[in-house]
């Protein structure tokens, strides 16, 4: 008997190993959507440098996160002998690297909307600064408790800060991470005209496209695998999503009058919406959340760059800073039992969880690219910015006979 519990262990542990790999690999799989959606979105001239800062990007935050950031977040470091590391069938290893494919999406994030006119190794190590610091403290707080907000959430108004796949943790604090960033970076030269928008055309809709079908797919391995165990999975979730980003594509078609980055970019809305109740509420809830979230995005996006002049290339500020703080709130607006939620989640609570991500994100931003800005600069020349980041920083067009 002892024998055959012992095998069943064993097979759970390598099921739920192989479960959260799977998992981590779709999330890995999504920073080749924000590459080709950044890319199809840019100018020919920028698109080397799109495709260059998404890997780069990981790379970094891949050893930011692996040294500084997960011992932030959870305490725990890897300096142990690769013996103790691979107890468990290597869980806790590849849990970390489910863990870090969210982090990495940090500054995957961030480039949308800083394309065109950003150094590349200042804004790298921003990134890296990012993932180190900035999202780990925040999502060490919500999802390991640190610090006793949770504790504290919980006391006051009867349930923590419910956030199951980061429309807030992950989403949100990038997103606003973004603004700050696009905003000390100012407005592209020849954006503005009269005071009136110049409209630079996406360069290539294929990629784009391209770019939001890969990050849709990865996304179920996104929410649905944030169980991290088999025993955790849920269809609820999956259906969720599905309903949130039919919900966002729906209503960003007909708000955006058929323009297709609005409508490549509607789902996204809605995904990023239902991330923090995906576990929560019904399914038409869900569709509502994600038809709100796309609205969102298709109204704000055109108010920041028509009446704010706010440069915001990708609208990443909208889509992932308003959506996901949409979401947050909207999880605990539909996830209560009275509109056909599972219930156990506080209104208040998501008020204020989504409030301190917001907080977190623009200070932490303010210091970061404020402290590089002083200290180097983000911006290129003027020179360099007319003549593409392509050229200006990697000596190479995207294609020999691109003129």
């Amino acid at each position: 008997m002892d024998t055959i519990n012992s095998a069943v262990e064993t097979l759970m542990q390598s099921a739920n190993t192989l479960f959260i790999l799977m998992g981590a690999i779709m999330v890995f799989a999504m920073h080749a959507g924000f590459a080709f959606l950044e890319v199809g979105t840019v100018r020919h001239k920028n698109q080397v440098n799109a495709l260059v800062k998404i890997m780069t990007d990981f790379g970094f935050s891949a050893l930011a996160y692996f040294f500084v950031g997960y011992w932030v977040a959870y305490g725990v470091t890897f300096f142990d002998d690769a013996q103790t590391l691979a107890q468990n069938s290597g869980y806790d290893l590849v849990k970390f690297f489910f863990l870090m494919t969210f982090a990495a999406a940090i500054p995957a994030i961030v480039s949308g909307g800083i394309a065109e006119r950003a150094r590349f190794w200042p804004l790298l190590s921003c990134s890296a600064l990012s993932v180190a610091l900035i999202y780990p403290f925040f999502e060490g707080v919500i999802w390991n408790g640190n610090f006793g907000f949770q504790d504290w959430l919980e006391g006051t108004f009867g349930a923590p800060f419910h956030d199951f796949a980061g429309s807030v943790v992950v989403h949100g604090v990038g997103g606003w991470i973004a603004l700050v960033a696009v905003l000390m970076l100012g407005i592209r030269n020849g954006r503005y005209r009269g005071g009136r928008l110049v409209a630079f055309p996406p360069s290539n809709i294929p990629f784009l496209a391209l770019g939001a079908w890969i990050l849709c797919i990865g996304w179920f391995g996104f929410n649905v695998m944030s169980a991290q165990t088999l025993d955790g999975i849920s269809g609820l979730v999956a259906v969720n999503s599905l309903m949130a980003m039919v919900g966002g594509i729906v209503v960003a078609t007909i708000l955006g009058k058929n323009d297709p980055g609005f409508i490549h970019n509607g789902p996204l809305a809605g995904l990023v919406a239902i991330c923090a109740g995906s576990d929560l509420v019904h399914p038409i809830g869900a569709l509502v959340i994600g038809g709100v979230a796309g609205a969102l995005f298709v109204w704000m996006f055109t108010l920041i760059q028509n009446r704010w002049k706010i440069d915001d290339v990708l609208g990443v500020w909208p889509l992932h800073g308003l959506c996901g703080a949409w979401g947050g709130v909207a999880a605990g607006i539909f996830g209560a039992q009275g509109l056909g939620g599972l219930g156990g989640v506080s209104l208040l609570s998501q008020l204020i969880g989504t409030l301190a991500g917001i907080v977190v994100a623009v200070v932490g931003a303010a210091v970061v690219y404020g402290g590089i800005k002083a200290v180097v600069g983000l911006r290129l020349s003027e020179e360099q910015e007319f003549d593409g980041a392509d050229l200006s920083i990697h000596r190479i067009e995207a294609t020999a006979d691109d003129k």
